[in-house]
């Protein structure tokens, strides 16, 4: 039975952040994910957590300057040192919250620009930030994002994902799966599944194309659900989308699993 985390950076944003946990849990979830906690203090965070009973499933490193168009450092050069801090600020929120999965933002690649030396890069970031993470336990997480949402991020297939991680070779780096990127990307969604699992630290879903709930649209998540129980996976699958009306309204697709 899949066990599903919301995604509250996406849903209850009818609700001031720091009130989505009690909004997330009355609906029934046993877990929580967001992009970023850095604007509340880790301990704030973790009481709201303590006090539903939630789970923290997963956040991001800090993006750079998210505001101004950035997202992420990790592929950038001439970032290293900010990249650094940014891991020891996000594995201080982590032990306090007491989160394990850590999403790694690589950044974009303007037109012109060195692919080879952006590579390069950010194998050495992702090197140091799992060897970071380690010592507390943490699985720092890669992500291939489409270019319709994020253009010029700089992994966008699956395929790339899994070869850094092999690359940089350490076992607490793993790819974050989300089935809405790849269905935009290269579809064929089962199968990249069940090609990759042994590689898959998360899991992530939204309805194709307009990433609303994963009832609306051209993914037949009943079937994904039960390729994803036959592969064994165990970890939370977030809930990233964006409600089409209020996110409690539209949770009949949740009801079977509860």
């Amino acid at each position: 039975m899949p066990r599903f985390a919301a995604n509250v950076s996406m849903m209850y944003t009818e609700h001031a952040f720091l009130d989505r946990f009690a909004a997330a849990a009355k609906d029934g979830f046993n877990a929580v994910e967001y992009l970023f906690p850095y604007d509340f203090p880790a301990d704030a965070i973790r009481a709201r957590l303590d006090a539903h009973g939630l789970t923290q499933a997963l956040f991001n490193a800090p993006p750079g300057d998210w505001a101004a168009g950035e997202r992420g450092t990790a592929s950038l050069p001439g970032r290293e040192d900010e990249f650094r801090r940014g891991i020891d600020t996000a594995l201080a929120y982590a032990r306090t919250i007491g989160n394990r999965k850590l999403h790694v933002m690589a950044g974009l690649l303007a037109p012109g620009q060195d692919r080879a030396r952006h590579h390069a890069t950010y194998v050495a970031n992702l090197a140091h930030a799992a060897q970071a993470a380690a010592a507390d336990g943490v699985t720092v997480l890669i992500e291939p994002i489409n270019p319709r949402d994020m253009p010029g991020y700089f992994v966008s297939r699956q395929d790339d994902a899994h070869a850094i991680c092999a690359e940089v070779g350490a076992p607490n780096l793993k790819v974050q799966f989300d089935c809405y990127h790849c269905q935009i990307v290269e579809g064929d969604v089962a199968m990249k599944l069940k090609r990759d699992i042994a590689g898959i630290g998360h899991i992530q879903i939204a309805g194709v194309p307009e990433r609303h709930e994963p009832n609306i649209g051209e993914l037949n998540y009943p079937y994904l659900f039960d390729v994803i129980d036959a592969l064994g996976y165990d970890g939370w699958i977030g809930c990233e989308y964006r409600p089409k009306a209020g996110t409690s309204d539209g949770l009949g697709w949740l009801k079977p699993y509860l």
